[in-house]
């Protein structure tokens, strides 16, 4: 548990998991565009580096956190790329959420070179990157993971070997279209009632003891003022933003494309984020603020 780990990555999920690996006495070395992400890291006793390449290349467990899988691609195999700057044996976790063949790309190239990857995207939020309580959803060898298991461990509360490279960000892309297909779900039968002059929590506090019983009731309820401490209960600031909820669902369409899967729910929530997400600033609410798009204005 001495080794050294880099982090590249400190945005709202990277920045906390990062904090986490420190508060559980870890080495720690970063690096992100943003020099206040790295002023913070480094006030908590991190090490700051000016590239991922300077704080990987002596570290022997390497985290990247990046939004997207071109941003990916560039940090492990652009020029100076990570793939040939760390040493052999060197662990590498991408916990980005991208496309399932670029997380198999990256594996298949980093073994030929030595190197160990894995995919392990993150569900819980920022609430659960702060808490420590993350689900990890991993692909990639046993053996890859069972070195990456305890730093795993002081990020996250739930770690599931999904199955080989790419199956973690399969099993994240399922997730989050069911994710999406439930909230958007939620949000209409909430509007729909209350159109008809119910309370919102009465009917909350209804469907999450009947049969429409789900994660957005019980949990991340869209309506604002039914549950405190969620985003709708502080005008949609925080949590998972809209536009990362369309990112995401746009992954689930194209994955659903390439094995000429149906997905028409799926779709469906695609299509109702986007039209959310083009109306002024929604792209950067969470996305229970999905809850707008069909609640009347009095």
């Amino acid at each position: 548990m001495s080794n050294t780990i880099a982090f590249v990555g400190l945005g709202h999920m990277g920045k906390p998991m990062a904090l986490n690996l420190l508060k559980a006495g870890h080495s720690l070395r970063v690096f992100d565009l943003n020099a206040d992400a790295m002023k913070e890291l480094q006030e908590a006793g991190a090490q700051v580096g000016e590239s991922a390449v300077q704080i990987a290349k002596e570290a022997q467990m390497v985290f990247t956190m990046l939004p997207a899988g071109r941003h990916v691609r560039q940090v492990y195999e652009g020029e100076n790329g990570l793939l040939q700057a760390v040493a052999p044996g060197t662990v590498l976790v991408d916990c980005s959420t991208i496309d399932a063949q670029t997380s198999q790309d990256l594996a298949a190239k980093a073994a030929k070179l030595g190197l160990i990857m894995l995919d392990a995207p993150v569900s819980g939020g920022t609430g659960g990157a702060i808490a420590g309580t993350l689900t990890f959803m991993v692909g990639g060898e046993d053996q890859a993971l069972d070195k990456a298991r305890p730093y795993l461990e002081a990020m996250g509360k739930n770690i599931f070997h999904a199955g080989k490279a790419g199956a973690g960000q399969v099993a994240k892309i399922c997730n989050n279209m069911l994710l999406g297909i439930l909230m958007a779900g939620t949000a209409e039968a909430l509007a729909l009632g209350v159109a008809h002059g119910l309370d919102p929590a009465v009917l909350s506090t209804i469907m999450a003891r009947s049969s429409g019983r789900n994660w957005a009731t019980e949990l991340y309820n869209p309506w604002p003022g039914v549950m405190p401490d969620v985003p709708a209960s502080r005008d949609y600031q925080g949590g998972f933003a809209t536009g990362l909820m369309l990112k995401d669902l746009g992954l689930a369409a194209d994955a659903a494309v390439s094995q000429n899967s149906a997905t028409p729910l799926g779709e469906l929530a695609r299509n109702l984020f986007a039209l959310h997400a083009a109306q002024g600033q929604n792209a950067g609410l969470d996305f229970s603020s999905i809850l707008n798009l069909y609640r009347q204005k009095s």
